[in-house]
């Protein structure tokens, strides 16, 4: 896309052109990748709330997982340091794989989750952090408020005000949002409508082969700034 500068970055795992990544965009209701809403949606029969309610909060973000959450980028670097480390960074990691993907409720939210040992996209996701780090403001009084919940335990504070998030490092869960967090109940319904849409499209094996770099634009949407092949 047009170079531009972000509100935030971030670096997450978002899906080749394909089926998977199509399906995506037309359930959350925002294309990452051509940042803009897809041309159409998806018809799905019995759900238990309607499509745009359910994908309301994750809809802004994009379908991806997370690797380094959101981050502001400091004074003293630029859109194209950052671009240039991240390919750099990407140049010199192996690719990681699990034996696949699978639908899953994670509490009150639905997921795709890898089925298998997902202890390398871990360690990944850990040096993603620690190496994007140097161009990350620290985070505000408020930005530290509004991650500290009160179900946070006391390593989690510490993740939180040291790399600006909780849930990363040995806290981390490698995972693609596909609702907001909403009754038990909805979401086993809206696990079960969405399984015989979705599962044919899992691939088996799974591999996390490239990284993305993405932006925030001024209303909160994240855009696809590259996604760079895991080469080493």
């Amino acid at each position: 896309m047009p170079a531009k500068t972000f509100l935030r970055y971030a670096i997450y795992f978002t899906p080749p052109p394909g089926p998977l990544e199509r399906f995506g965009a037309e359930w959350l209701g925002w294309d990452i990748a051509a940042g803009r809403p897809p041309a159409q949606g998806l018809d799905m029969p019995d759900l238990p709330l309607p499509m745009d309610v359910l994908t309301r909060a994750p809809r802004r973000y994009g379908f991806h997982a997370t690797i380094k959450p959101p981050f502001r980028l400091t004074a003293d670097r630029s859109q194209a340091e950052l671009i240039a480390a991240f390919v750099t960074f990407c140049a010199a990691r192996a690719p990681a794989g699990v034996a696949g993907l699978k639908l899953q409720q994670l509490g009150r939210f639905l997921t795709l989750v890898p089925d298998g040992d997902a202890t390398a996209f871990s360690l990944l996701a850990a040096e993603v952090v620690r190496a994007f780090d140097n161009f990350r403001a620290p985070a505000t009084e408020a930005e530290i408020a509004r991650h500290a919940s009160p179900a946070l335990d006391a390593a989690q504070i510490d993740l939180l005000h040291r790399w600006g998030y909780p849930h990363v490092m040995d806290r981390f869960r490698w995972h693609m949002t596909l609702t907001g967090k909403h009754p038990r109940a909805k979401i086993v319904q809206a696990h079960a409508a969405l399984s015989p849409a979705l599962s044919p499209l899992l691939p088996r094996p799974f591999t996390m082969d490239a990284l993305s770099l993405v932006g925030e634009d001024a209303v909160g949407h994240f855009h696809l700034i590259q996604r760079t092949p895991l080469s080493g």
